[in-house]
């Protein structure tokens, strides 16, 4: 139980291609919102916590106060990431199968709206210069590149630029600071591909490890990082040459799968997913040093802006788990949905 990957199986019709062609840009559709008495952000002034749940296609929110679920959202089908919207007013839920992205209040935990015709978003992405998304077609294979409109009365639009063929099952996206080149992994062809944003073409792909998921740039965009889910390791590769080198492979723990900055620019957490635990990375030694519990398939995580508290999503349990990284404990495990995937709060730590 490495990757629980229905999404490959899944079948498409041609017509969805068709239906996003290049010209595409994707609309606005109004979703109703979730109706609750506790439509504002806790009395402690925190905002919520949101899970998703691939598996029931719905958004666990979380009181942070408490650490007990206010209410559940509807979304489409097999949610598994989330991202910021550049105004920051949107959190960007994207549904695989559902072929759609809800946007959700990050302060309120109230669906706003849906985006659709975005075919097959596993992962997602926004460049940091903003004028660039990213997602990455699990089950379809291939990157999808969209320019970034922001009309001057809010919000954003998208326009697919390019659909980028890809290996087998790209998985996960980072991208430079400069916001020049996305990085995919290819899971099930153990390859990583680098795309140049501005010409939406391939720049190389490169043989990796086994069953490579989620990716991480080192602060500064030299060496990018890889979780070998298929392995025990994190490999590192220096993509300041063309072609890249491998550079280190770091031993973690068994199902080394997703990545959490740890906010000071130099350590990341990578969850090891097999394992179950979490570790922690010294991008300047390329070592562990230190090491926290992750129970039943850590997955996704977040941390606070303190760094006391790693949220990490137990797929194999149906919990968040909230782990000390003073005591090493689990301290509460929230009961969620079905294979919580996606974990996400306004209120957390840097993101490099």
């Amino acid at each position: 139980m490495i990757h629980a990957s229905r999404r490959r199986v899944a079948a498409f019709a041609a017509g969805a291609l068709a239906a996003s062609a290049l010209a595409l840009s994707a609309a606005w559709a109004q979703a109703p919102a979730v109706a609750s008495a506790a439509s504002t952000p806790a009395a402690g002034g925190k905002p919520p916590i949101f899970v998703l749940n691939s598996l029931d296609a719905t958004i666990s929110v979380i009181d942070a106060n408490t650490f007990t679920e206010i209410r559940r959202l509807p979304t489409g089908k097999e949610p598994h990431h989330l991202y910021l919207s550049p105004d920051e007013k949107s959190l960007l839920v994207a549904n695989a199968l559902g072929d759609t992205i809800t946007l959700v209040d990050p302060r309120t935990g109230l669906i706003q709206k849906t985006l659709e015709g975005i075919v097959d978003p596993y992962q997602l992405r926004f460049s940091p210069d903003m004028k660039w998304f990213v997602t990455a077609a699990n089950r379809l294979n291939h990157v999808d590149i969209y320019r970034v409109m922001r009309p001057a009365a809010g919000g954003f639009e998208l326009a697919l630029a390019k659909r980028v063929p890809a290996g087998k099952t790209p998985s996960h996206v980072v991208i430079d600071t400069k916001s020049t080149v996305v990085y995919a992994s290819l899971q099930d062809s153990d390859q990583m591909i680098a795309i140049d944003l501005a010409t939406q073409t391939p720049r190389w792909t490169i043989p990796i490890g086994k069953m490579p998921a989620d990716v991480y740039l080192t602060a500064d965009d030299k060496y990018l990082m890889t979780g070998l889910t298929g392995d025990s390791v994190v490999e590192v590769y220096d993509v300041s040459v063309n072609p890249p080198k491998l550079f280190k492979r770091i031993p973690t723990a068994a199902g080394a799968h997703a990545f959490r900055a740890w906010g000071d620019k130099r350590h990341v957490l990578v969850s090891n997913r097999v394992a179950n635990s979490i570790s922690k990375i010294d991008t300047q030694t390329m070592t562990v040093v230190d090491t926290f519990p992750g129970p039943s398939g850590p997955d996704d995580m977040d941390l606070t802006p303190d760094r006391k508290y790693i949220y990490s999503a137990s797929r194999w349990a149906g919990k968040l788990s909230v782990i000390d990284t003073e005591t090493k404990k689990v301290i509460k495990q929230v009961p969620v949905g079905k294979s919580p995937h996606g974990v996400w709060t306004l209120d957390h730590a840097g993101r490099l």
